[in-house]
């Protein structure tokens, strides 16, 4: 492919990802993630990774995207702005992550990402690819990282200066040659206020590098298990996920509210009181949470978080 042509195709994908709703779109060569790959081993070695062993399986095809695609040339990462002002109304109620207050990122932002590819085909034909979202062994932050989305902050999300960390991440990984970016520079400076934060410790003293056994979404969607005793008021109150590392990062004050409506919180969540938490029954769940990534826990698995919660505030 001539330069010219590589270049217009780049820009084409670019205009299209943005007229589908993407903040930011990067492009990486698709090759080996070899420095990444000792720093994930390492981590996979000291059990960092808790309960979720899906993250030791495929390893060869974690760290090159040439394993999980034939003939990958390309990883374009795109970042989709969740953001929200909106706040559940009741202070005391138990909390969920905004990424969680609309319908399931997961199935939204896939659609998306296969009107990309069909935009591809249909702009120079037949193309080889796979589209991601959080949903393979894809090392995404990394791609997000190599590709000028952001740098790896020290809570270990990725950070765009102008827009925050309040964002899904995804890839495409194509067997098309295009123009490739390159990463940024990191901006976190010598500010902590994210290790200050964390209730549990969860990242480590000089940051960008987290134990996600102690790390409250973890705890609250992905452990199976009962939570243990150890974190009991150390929870702030997060029934599902935990935002406390983006809510006092500084850079997240130019977040904007997202244009998505699919993100929208049902009508009855926000409104739930800590006594509707309490109570919640198997029926309003299946209601409120219809679409919801808050699904993944189902019923059980929330009311066991909601419980732990309120025995925190028993003597």
């Amino acid at each position: 492919m001539e330069n010219h042509t590589k270049g217009h195709i780049t820009h084409s994908i670019k205009e299209a990802a943005y007229r589908l709703g993407f903040s930011h779109i990067g492009i990486s060569k698709a090759e080996e993630l070899t420095e990444e790959a000792k720093l994930l081993e390492q981590w996979l070695n000291q059990h960092q990774h808790g309960q979720m062993s899906y993250m030791a399986n495929h390893f060869e095809k974690r760290i090159d995207p040439r394993k999980l695609v034939d003939g990958a040339k390309s990883v374009v990462s795109l970042i989709y702005n969740y953001h929200t002002p909106k706040e559940q109304q009741d202070p005391s109620a138990p909390k969920i992550s905004k990424y969680a207050y609309g319908k399931d990122y997961h199935h939204i932002i896939k659609r998306k990402l296969k009107d990309l590819i069909q935009h591809i085909e249909t702009t120079i034909g037949a193309v080889s690819g796979r589209c991601f979202v959080d949903s393979a062994p894809v090392m995404e932050r990394e791609w997000a990282k190599r590709s000028g989305l952001g740098w790896v902050g020290k809570n270990t999300l990725i950070i765009h200066p102008k827009k925050g960390s309040y964002f899904f991440l995804a890839e495409l990984i194509i067997d098309l040659e295009l123009e490739y970016d390159g990463p940024m520079k990191d901006h976190c400076g010598t500010c902590t206020r994210c290790i200050d934060a964390c209730p549990t410790d969860a990242i480590k003293e000089d940051g960008y590098w987290l134990d996600a056994s102690k790390c409250i979404s973890y705890l609250t969607i992905e452990l199976k298990d009962a939570i243990p005793d150890e974190f009991k008021g150390k929870m702030e109150n997060w029934a599902f996920g935990c935002d406390i590392c983006q809510e006092v990062c500084p850079w997240n004050r130019f977040s904007t509210p997202h244009n998505e409506p699919a993100f929208e919180p049902h009508e009855e969540l926000l409104d739930l009181t800590k006594k509707d938490w309490e109570e919640l029954t198997q029926e309003v769940f299946s209601k409120v949470f219809q679409k919801s990534a808050v699904k993944r826990t189902k019923y059980k698995g929330l009311m066991r978080n909601i419980n732990f919660l309120k025995s925190e505030n028993e003597p």
